[in-house]
């Protein structure tokens, strides 16, 4: 019988190998090395040899050796490529709120590799959040708003000839903007006006032809990673310390997220409701048409991490925020993913109806929800019994537990080489039935 015992123990541990290694960011290697980099300040890309200003109206590429300097508004005017070689290094610059645009119907091959990423940052030599502009692909699939979008406010001192090249919106769900693999996005999220700012990277209306995997946006002053509507398919990002939400989805996104990792800190905050995912359909009921799609996400292998070292103190400080954001009229099915640390992992629209209908387009299965300050609440309602007690039935395979960062993570704390996978030893453990080595 004892012989029986240890062979079915060894036989769940194998599963449970197996079962949890699925969950969070995957894959058999660490992919976040060599690329990434989480001390971007301490790196010195020296001084400009070339400028960019104004408009590009011819196919260009940018070149490894050599040092970008982005100078006010730059746009990539339609018809045009811009490639860009990897170990490029492009600087925004501070003063004139450097930026770069592709405009509908333009590209961008921004190809790096796993050992030499193109690099966008600030040209500051003590960079920080919010030192330049960003960078925004602007597209020709649909969105959600009456007519089309122009980001003409982002651009401060635009010239009338311009105003072209920062439209966008259209009926090519399909349609090719370009590539980014292996691009590193660095301090960017600069604040235009009260209202305005950029993002690290905005996609507005971006098709699905466009291939986007490997990016990570760091230190951003407002949100990493801005989506507003397209049907567009995101792999291997990384946002890390941004002011803003992580990954916000708006105006009738069609998206698929995979294998992407958000890492908040408390004290990185522009302490306007930050999040790591936000899904919305409009800002404004008057703004949008109804008769076009809302805002739909799949996301799968996703870790969301805040890397407090104290946080029952930071969420008393009112530091800490939920993880994920879910508006009225939008749909998010989530599974396999990892929520830490958060206060607490979900908060739904105050103005939505917690009934079958709803519930039947936000869906949480084979998560791992792990020392959160509650799991899924209704936004102003302290009153959760009813979705804790839904998305906890067993039919979901939704896991809950209480460990730190370290215990986690395989090395959440070695920021020369950090590795955010999930540690499974511990999580085996503690579903393992001790009694039955009694037997």
């Amino acid at each position: 019988m004892k012989n029986f015992t240890q062979l079915l123990l060894t036989f769940l541990i194998t599963l449970s190998c197996i079962a949890q290694q699925e969950k969070g960011i995957v894959g058999g290697v660490n992919w976040l090395n060599n690329w990434t980099e989480f001390k971007t300040n301490a790196i010195d890309y020296g001084e400009p040899t070339q400028i960019l200003a104004g408009n590009i109206n011819e196919d260009t590429t940018l070149s490894k050796g050599e040092v970008y300097l982005l100078l006010g508004s730059v746009f990539v005017t339609p018809e045009v490529t811009l490639t860009i070689e990897p170990g490029a290094v492009i600087l925004g610059d501070y003063k004139t709120n450097g930026s770069l645009t592709i405009a509908r119907g333009a590209h961008i091959l921004a190809k790096g590799k796993a050992t030499d990423p193109v690099i966008f940052t600030s040209n500051r030599s003590v960079k920080k959040p919010g030192d330049w502009g960003g960078v925004i692909i602007l597209g020709d699939a649909p969105i959600n708003r009456y007519g089309s979008g122009s980001v003409a406010s982002y651009h401060p001192k635009l010239k009338p000839a311009d105003y072209s090249n920062t439209n966008y919106g259209g009926t090519d769900a399909e349609s090719f903007s370009g590539e980014l693999r292996y691009v590193r996005i660095e301090y960017a999220g600069k604040r235009v006006s009260q209202d305005t700012y950029f993002n690290g990277l905005l996609l507005a209306s971006v098709g699905a032809s466009t291939i986007l995997e490997h990016v990570m946006v760091s230190n951003s002053g407002e949100d990493g990673f801005e989506i507003w509507g397209g049907n567009i398919s995101l792999n291997n990002l990384v946002s890390y310390r941004c002011k803003g939400t992580d990954f916000k989805f708006n105006y009738g996104t069609t998206a698929v997220i995979f294998n992407s990792l958000a890492v908040r800190s408390p004290y990185a905050s522009n302490g306007s409701g930050d999040k790591c995912l936000e899904a919305l359909s409009y800002n404004n009921k008057e703004e949008i048409d109804f008769a076009k799609n809302k805002t739909t996400v799949e996301a799968n292998n996703l870790t969301f991490l805040n890397i407090s070292d104290d946080l029952e103190s930071a969420i008393k400080m009112n530091l800490v925020h939920e993880a994920i954001f879910i508006g009225e009229n939008t749909t998010l099915n989530m599974s396999k993913s990892v929520v830490s640390g958060f206060n607490p992992a979900v908060l739904l629209d105050e103005s939505m109806h917690v009934n079958q209908e709803s519930l039947d387009k936000i869906s949480f299965t084979e998560m791992y929800f792990n020392n959160c300050n509650g799991n899924i609440f209704v936004e102003n309602n302290s009153n959760n019994d009813d979705l804790e007690n839904y998305y906890g039935n067993r039919a979901f395979y939704n896991v809950y537990s209480k460990s730190n960062n370290e215990e986690t993570f395989i090395a959440s704390e070695n920021f020369k080489r950090p590795d955010f996978r999930l540690r499974i030893n511990k999580i085996i453990a503690s579903n393992i039935d001790r009694d039955a080595l009694d037997d």
